[in-house]
């Protein structure tokens, strides 16, 4: 009785979550709380033992990496960025896409979805009023810079939460997850933007005249002119950053040195080399709204887990009369489905309750990355499960961006959906191909 009403419980929160993004911490702390009192009243559990339970090691690095990414985005360096891409790209719709979706896939594996989309879109919006853009081709444009940020996200351990979940949780080093995650979720990337080119083909009557190019081009050499990276903020922060990712693959997890303790070392020594600046950071921008709502997800996981519901569900997994990599095929393309339900992060942290059912069959980089994939995947479906997706509607509402005859140009889950179900389908297939590849050679590469 007790399991079935701390799994209602938990799947209300994350369904009303998902339904009402504009409350979700209100929804999921007070899930948490329902379920502290269910656990307690039923015997289950103790708010001490859940509290116990709770991953802080992950919330450490959560609130780090956020305010190593802040410290990026003072030194101006992607503004500058995004103006030489203009420059370099003169304009051309063809080539801006392309730029664009790269460049969003290079930045997101440095720093979360949400600040990369804060730092890139704007000049881009800028772009796309200069150059007249349509509606279906501004849509495509938006759509795959989010789908590029879900993929540099999943790309490394430390670009997206289920990402870091993973590091920090211990269940698979720092380099084993890049040498395996990065080449497939580059093998998609570059799988959605040539299907992009080769089949959408967005930019078809984008085609803008030579004039509003030269004035695409000269407004941002205006805009950027007198924009210069800021050596002083991105020194410290690129040296330590540089620091953490050695650290992170050289230093055995025996030592006792874990992942959090060296990103918070390193966050802490970036701050101090400007230390005005990294006061004022600790003071002001430390995460809150993340670290309360993955307190509460964590509490409401720990309340379920605690009544022996994932490993029946593990048990199931591991007694299917499939073999092995078919198991593994079905959980990637089920954390697919879940994520684009109630999104990537309560996907992620439930689901790694359950792959430890293949952990003795299959090789855990393969187990782990596969499960990354189809988070990706899911996350990428819809607008409402992307992270980035209603910050990037709501951004662009505010933009007040008109194609050529005048009309507003909306971004909405409508426009979104014929990419997020492009993209999400690339990718699942990529991942689920990549994994069950890795299931046979990640031995012989030395991969665990």
């Amino acid at each position: 009785m007790s399991a079935a009403l701390l799994v209602a419980v938990l799947l209300a929160a994350l369904l009303a979550q998902a339904v009402w993004p504009q409350a979700r911490l209100l929804i999921l702390t007070l899930g948490a709380a329902v379920s502290g009192l269910l656990a307690t009243l039923t015997g289950t559990s103790g708010m001490q033992q859940l509290l116990a339970g709770v991953p802080w090691g992950v919330l450490v690095m959560v609130v780090a990496l956020g305010l190593l990414a802040e410290m990026l985005a003072m030194s101006r360096l992607f503004g500058v960025l995004a103006g030489l891409a203009v420059r370099a790209t003169g304009a051309d719709p063809r080539l801006l896409l392309i730029a664009c979706a790269g460049g969003m896939f290079l930045v997101s594996g440095l720093v979360n979805n949400l600040t990369a989309l804060v730092l890139v879109l704007p000049p881009v919006m800028v772009v796309l009023q200069l150059i007249g853009a349509d509606r279906r081709y501004a849509s495509w444009m938006l759509g795959l810079m989010i789908v590029a940020c879900n993929l540099g996200g999943a790309s490394t351990p430390i670009g997206d939460f289920p990402a870091i979940l993973l590091l920090g949780s211990g269940v698979i080093s720092f380099g084993d997850y890049l040498v395996a995650a990065m080449p497939v979720c580059a093998v998609a990337m570059a799988a959605i933007i040539v299907t992009t080119a080769l089949w959408i083909r967005p930019w078809r009557g984008t085609e803008g005249s030579a004039i509003a190019t030269r004035i695409a081009i000269s407004t941002m050499d205006g805009m950027y002119r007198r924009v210069h990276v800021d050596w002083k903020v991105l020194a410290p922060a690129a040296l330590m950053l540089a620091g953490m990712i050695v650290a992170w693959a050289v230093v055995p997890g025996i030592s006792g040195v874990t992942s959090e303790l060296i990103c918070w070392l390193g966050v802490i020594a970036a701050l101090i080399g400007r230390a005005r600046i990294g006061e004022r950071l600790l003071r002001t921008r430390v995460d809150v709204e993340a670290v309360l709502f993955l307190l509460a997800l964590f509490i409401m996981v720990g309340a379920v887990r605690a009544t022996g519901a994932f490993e029946h569900l593990a048990g199931w997994l591991a007694a299917l009369p499939l073999a092995a990599d078919l198991k593994l095929a079905l959980l990637t393309v089920v954390a697919g489905l879940a994520t684009g339900v109630f999104s990537a992060g309560p996907s992620m942290a439930a689901l790694l309750e359950v792959a430890p059912a293949l952990s003795g069959q299959l090789p855990a980089t393969a187990i782990y990355v596969g499960l990354a994939m189809g988070v990706c995947a899911g996350s990428s479906l819809l607008l409402t499960a992307a992270t980035s997706g209603p910050l990037a509607q709501s951004m662009v509402d505010r933009a007040g961006l008109v194609d050529a005859q005048g009309r507003q140009i909306r971004f909405g889950f409508t426009e979104y959906l014929p990419i997020g179900l492009m993209g999400s389908a690339i990718i699942l297939a990529v991942g689920v191909g990549a994994v069950l590849v890795l299931a046979e050679v990640a031995p012989r590469l030395g991969l665990p």
